[in-house]
């Protein structure tokens, strides 16, 4: 759950830079948003959250 919800913070942080710097409109950040919602309620969920848990584990485990 931490780390779903520091990735959710960190992608908003970039949606908004994006948007600010204008690199991004407001209206494609909306249609990415939605689609992002959207997903996250079809059967590919558990799947895309399976391999975001296995990079987080990965980086986790590389050694500096």
């Amino acid at each position: 759950m931490a780390i779903s919800l520091s990735v959710v913070v960190l992608l908003a942080v970039i949606l908004v830079v994006m948007i600010r710097s204008k690199s991004i409109k407001p209206g494609p950040a909306i249609v990415a948003i939605l689609f992002g919602f959207f997903l996250a309620s079809t059967g590919m969920a558990p799947s895309i959250n399976r391999f975001l848990d296995s990079v987080a584990d990965t980086i986790n485990q590389i050694s500096l």
